[in-house]
């Protein structure tokens, strides 16, 4: 801290002779608080265990520390770092300055040294702004429902660093609290690498991606340079970066007819193609491409039903609420058949408990299994610390699954991402989960929810009374807007506890990530500004109210901004420390496409058409280095609102294509202009932006279920 202090000395000195007043002022303010801090510290004894500027966990064993001097002057030497050279990384240090600064206000009750240091600790926080010049309130949220961006960014939000990609994009963003673009990685778009689908950064400044056409997990250097690539088809929803260095996948194989009637299912209620059978796979990387599967675990080994007698898995589930009825949704649901009757959407891992933890959608329900098992116990139902093997440890969120309960004793509908708090965090061992309040038609909720709830664990297995459900019987804690309604997130969204407090939300559908406060307040709102695919039935209202997120009145969802998950990282993750975090522009003021198609629907030109006909005019426009493909129609007829586009993209160099493709050139999506009937004024509107490698030819048109409605080649010759 001398050291510190003495560098701020040499830049009061140097700054008198160079530097404009307020800089000196605000430099020579911070050199004596800190001789001032030193001494004071030293007097009582102080520690300088914090002095690296610490990671989250040491942080919050400062702030919960009975000496709370020690914590503060931990901070005040936080933010003398913060002060103390101008580099790229000064942003790093501002945030969890900031964050500190915070702190100190909340800690500083105690002794009457605890008060001195706070006094000393809050004239450096006021030093912060003027030396790095940036100040939160000169930076008011700027964005709106329309363009995206920070919308609302209030006293108590988590001054940290958001990641996201918004699906089926070929960039992942990191942004500021200010809304701001700290960094980003741009996926090459090839026709093997083409979007992203979830986004974690990890320790050492790389991003690890699941990707979709093809399914792959990457890991992706901050230059966007891939590291590591492993492919499997069976690939779906998530990974997990294991503590050991190992990837923890969620994977999915189809068992026919014949093997789900052989175990168990009722022949009337299975599926033609049979059921999706979710698993696990542990994956310890090798080389660039490739690694070893170290792990496993099968839903298919641990099932029980009570249709058949005569095969060796028969018994009642509510006798066996560590085994998985595998007719369960089958006789419930009036959907069935059903064939992805799991859909499982999510992974997390307890190091402390060696257990993970997986999400199955259509049961509703959140199971934990024991990861200590060796792939041999965890086909079965013993060893492990837990002595069950991979058997269920405990399930939770609808008891009528086990049959231990029925309708009303429901708590999930469909949730995302259940999760344990992670250790220094509040609420440190509970578990956390969007619930999404979607299910199958009739059984729906229809809003959403976090709830975080108190596991009953005792070791390694968790507590429950003879003939009843797994405790608890409700959350400790939810948060779900005032009008339950108006918070309804029906598919994709997460959720993740912050250091303050906080609860980080991501309403997925809506592509919009919030945080919110202990008492429910929201206190920061980001809706992501993405305009890579959108798809619009469109008059001159709709023109005027684009939109991002939800849309208001009778208006569907007009853009495709969905995020599937989003994370949040305190400003001293190391993972940050790799990143040039220089605050770069606002992704809402690259919304030139968004204007160009509002003036050309209000003027009803859209230039010369590259094709067109009676039925349908095709436009080419050139967004940056994009070129964008535009339908334009007027008059809109009630079957071009009904239709679905289709978009086939022929590469000019398709060797990298599998021949089984390449005559039906490469899918990139369908487009939809939803299902309200005719636009109101006769205008439909598409747009969607193309690949970046050379193409030859597109194919694209419109069809519904009776049939193809048009269809049109155009030759693009590069």
């Amino acid at each position: 801290m001398i050291g510190i202090s003495s560098r701020l000395a040499h830049i009061c000195y140097a700054g008198g002779r160079n530097g404009s007043l307020s800089r000196v002022a605000a430099v020579c303010a911070v050199a004596g608080v800190a001789a001032l801090a030193v001494i004071i510290g030293a007097m009582g004894g102080g520690s300088s265990a914090y002095a690296d500027g610490g990671a989250s966990a040491r942080n919050q064993a400062a702030i919960s520390a009975p000496d709370q001097p020690i914590a503060i002057q931990a901070y005040a030497q936080r933010i003398l770092r913060a002060l103390a050279d101008d580099d790229a990384n000064k942003w790093v240090r501002y945030w969890r300055a900031r964050a500190d600064c915070e702190a100190a206000a909340r800690d500083g009750e105690g002794t009457r040294r605890a008060r001195v240091l706070l006094v000393l600790t809050a004239a450096l926080c006021a030093q912060l702004d003027a030396l790095l010049g940036v100040n939160p309130a000169d930076h008011p949220p700027r964005g709106d429902e329309r363009t995206g961006g920070l919308t609302l960014n209030e006293p108590g939000a988590a001054a940290g660093y958001t990641l996201f990609a918004v699906w089926d994009s070929p960039k992942a963003y990191l942004i500021d609290p200010l809304g701001r673009v700290a960094h980003t990685w741009h996926i090459e778009d090839t026709p093997l690498v083409r979007t992203l689908r979830y986004v974690n950064l990890l320790d050492n400044g790389n991003l690890m991606a699941m990707t979709s056409f093809p399914v792959a997990i990457l890991e992706i250097d901050p230059r966007g340079n891939i590291v590591w690539r492993y492919e499997v088809r069976a690939l779906h929803h998530e990974f997990l970066k294991m503590p050991n260095g190992n990837v923890m996948m969620l994977a999915s194989q189809v068992k026919n007819r014949d093997q789900a009637i052989a175990a168990g299912a009722n022949p009337e209620l299975v599926h033609k193609d049979g059921l999706r059978n979710d698993y696990l796979i542990e994956v310890r990387p090798a080389g660039a491409s490739g690694g070893e599967v170290v792990w496993e675990w099968s839903v298919w080994d641990h099932l029980v039903q009570d249709f058949d007698p005569s095969k060796p898995n028969y018994g009642v589930v509510s006798e066996h609420p560590e085994l998985i009825d595998i007719n369960f949704l089958l006789e419930s649901r009036t959907q069935a058949p059903l064939h992805d009757w799991l859909h499982t959407n999510s992974v997390d891992y307890n190091p402390k408990l060696d257990q993970i933890m997986l999400s199955p959608r259509h049961f509703s329900e959140l199971w934990i299994i024991d990861h200590s098992a060796t792939t041999e116990e965890a086909r079965g139902g013993g060893g492990g610390n837990s002595g069950m093997g991979g058997d269920l440890l405990y399930r939770w969120g609808n008891p009528r699954a086990y049959g231990q309960g029925d309708v009303a004793d429901q708590r999930l509908f469909w949730q995302h991402q259940p999760q344990w708090i992670a250790p220094g965090l509040p609420g440190a061992g509970n578990i956390l989960v969007f619930n999404n309040g979607n299910e199958f038609r009739g059984d729906e909720r229809l809003y959403s929810s976090i709830d975080e709830l108190v596991p009953p664990v005792d070791g390694y297995r968790y507590r429950r009374a003879p003939d009843s459900p797994y405790a608890p019987a409700e959350p400790v804690w939810t948060y779900a807007a005032e009008t339950r309604s108006d918070f309804y997130a029906p598919y994709l969204s997460g959720t993740q506890r912050l250091p303050n407090g906080n609860t980080l939300i991501v309403d997925g559908p809506a592509g919009t990530i919030f945080q919110a406060a202990p008492d429910g307040k929201v206190v920061w709102k980001y809706i992501a500004p993405q305009h890579y695919h959108i798809s619009l039935w469109q008059d001159m209202r709709a023109a005027a109210r684009l939109t991002y997120g939800r849309p208001q009145d009778e208006f569907d969802r007009i853009s495709r901004s969905d995020i599937y998950r989003a994370n949040w990282y305190p400003a001293d993750y190391p993972g940050l420390q790799a990143l040039d975090l220089t605050p770069g522009a606002y992704l809402e003021d690259h919304q030139g496409l968004f204007d160009w198609a509002r003036a050309a629907i209000a003027s009803g030109d859209f230039g010369q058409p590259r094709a067109a006909d009676a039925r349908y005019d095709i436009y080419l426009d050139n967004d940056g280095d994009e070129n964008i493909l535009i339908y334009f129609k007027q008059p809109c007829a009630e079957e071009d609102t009904q239709a679905r586009f289709f978009l086939h993209i022929f590469p000019a160099d398709a060797r990298d294509i599998p021949a089984e493709r390449r005559d039906h050139g490469f899918v990139n999506r369908g487009f939809e202009f939803g299902d309200r009937g005719k636009a109101l004024d006769g205008w439909c509107v598409a747009i969607a932006p193309l690949p970046r490698y050379p193409i030859e030819r597109i194919s694209t048109g419109q069809f519904t279920g009776e049939g193809q409605l048009w269809r049109a080649e155009i030759e693009l010759g590069e």
